[in-house]
């Protein structure tokens, strides 16, 4: 076993959610090395400060290029790579989350996942690793889920994701350092359908429109609590 799911494993052994952690550690990442050396670049010329707000998931986060102007006086940090999935953040947790000692996580992925396959349960299960490997070194840290988004190009996978929406929610609803950000509905138009005018042409990915959409909706969840 490598070295990386022994030590997952050891982690796993002693906060006892094995299941969760291995769901993840099987999970291979090596494909975003080359992203993640590159926000470690960044950060040896500017190490964000600690007591943030860490943006960190898929490409949602990635194209996000407006988000330090859509949340004024409110420290983020936006660390989105590629068609990653919630493994993936698990993965690199040592190095793309710990470091930077936020004060909270907001995650966006899980749509990639099932996309590729991954059923609702194991969207839930590695979400909570993701939970277990930040909070075994943060356990003050917040953590809010985005729901994954009704993309109109998948949306023949709708009743998945909206499963797995419901499962993220229910274990968010368990312990008060978690948070579940519903955009799912307000991307939906009058018929039930994902509104056309919040994409871009590939039908997946947001426009600006919709990047606006979802700093309505983020926002409140940003204030900071005492």
């Amino acid at each position: 076993m490598p070295l990386v799911q022994k030590m997952t494993a050891r982690l796993a052994l002693t906060i006892g959610v094995l299941p969760f952690v291995s769901a993840a550690a099987e999970h291979d990442s090596t494909r975003w090395e080359k992203s993640i050396a590159r926000f470690e670049a960044a950060d040896k010329k500017e190490m964000p400060k600690p007591g943030g707000v860490l943006f960190i998931g898929s490409s949602s986060i990635g194209l996000w290029k407006t988000l330090k102007q859509d949340f004024p006086g409110v420290p983020v940090v936006r660390r989105g790579f590629g068609g990653s999935q919630i493994a993936d953040s698990v993965h690199f947790a040592g190095r793309i989350v710990h470091p930077y000692k936020p004060r909270q996580i907001v995650m966006y992925a899980g749509e990639n996942d099932v996309a590729k396959g991954k059923t609702p349960e194991t969207v839930l299960e590695d979400f909570q690793a993701f939970v277990n490997v930040v909070h075994a070194k943060l356990p003050k840290t917040r953590i809010a889920f985005i729901a994954i988004k009704p993309s109109i190009t998948r949306w023949k996978l709708s009743g998945k994701m909206a499963q797995a929406n419901a499962l993220v929610r229910e274990a968010c609803g368990k312990d008060k350092r978690l948070e579940f950000i519903d955009i799912w509905q307000p991307m939906l138009g009058e018929d039930s359908q994902p509104k056309p005018d919040l994409f871009v042409p590939d039908g997946i990915h947001l426009n600006a429109k919709g990047y606006a959409l979802w700093t309505s909706i983020v926002k409140p969840f940003l204030a900071e609590r005492r």
